[in-house]
């Protein structure tokens, strides 16, 4: 029987990330879902192989504003009882970090990362991104690392990348599923925050942005590998 991984949205997409991508061609049957405009997540149970949640523009410590979020909180809670494999991006990470006790707040600076930054393995997993990583990052808040989980990785403007919950939980602030067509697609949205302390130029960013998205999409491939391991990869 096909394996079911459930990936949540918060805007609307074309599903060409590189977790919807990848996920599909290791055989896993993906079924996404837009809490945002009223589609009601399905019970979790142990059918299920793993979830994906995406980033948006939804903010964890403004939920009032998106009280989809709390359902969404809701759900992760169920996922977690039942040790199934979850990974989240960005808001999604926020997401896991809110739910597992952590604080999420803006820049105390009111600073964003808006590019691609250097992205360093935290003392507790050296070996978690390679010496030099670089990643798209798109987002004016931050979490702290959850009680009982691990710091995977950390950078400059905000300090928490990336933590890992048990061994199936794992959250990161930047974006490896990015690719060059949907960078394309959040330079030109119109609340693009060119303007913040810490967001990088156009210029920068185009210069970065073919080498960086290649060399972080690689690694990423190779660790959705490890986190939803299929019967295709392992039948390989």
């Amino acid at each position: 029987m096909t394996r079911k991984i459930v990936i949540i949205e918060h805007h609307d997409e074309l599903r060409e990330d590189l977790a919807s991508l990848h996920l599909q061609h290791q055989g896993f049957a993906v079924e996404w879902c837009q809490p945002f405009k009223g589609q009601n997540l399905r019970p979790a149970d142990d059918a299920l192989a793993g979830a994906v949640i995406l980033g948006g523009a939804p903010n964890v410590d403004q939920m009032n504003r998106s009280p989809f979020l709390y359902d969404e909180v809701c759900w992760i809670e169920q996922c977690l009882k039942l040790d199934i494999p979850i990974l989240g991006l960005c808001l999604g990470a926020q997401l896991i970090a809110h739910t597992l006790g952590a604080r999420v707040a803006p820049h105390a600076d009111g600073a964003e990362e808006f590019g691609f930054y250097e992205i360093l393995p935290s003392a507790d997993a050296p070996g978690f991104v390679p010496d030099g990583f670089l990643a798209a990052q798109y987002h004016g808040r931050g979490f702290e690392i959850p009680s009982g989980a691990v710091s995977l990785a950390r950078g400059e403007l905000f300090p928490n990348q990336a933590f890992r919950f048990g061994q199936k939980v794992v959250g990161t602030q930047f974006h490896p599923e990015c690719t060059q067509a949907m960078w394309q697609r959040w330079q030109a949205f119109p609340e693009a925050p060119w303007d913040k302390p810490g967001a990088q130029s156009r210029d920068e960013q185009n210069r970065l942005a073919e080498a960086t998205l290649a060399r972080a999409g690689e690694w990423f491939i190779k660790f959705l590998d490890q986190l939803f391991p299929s019967t295709l990869s392992q039948s390989a």
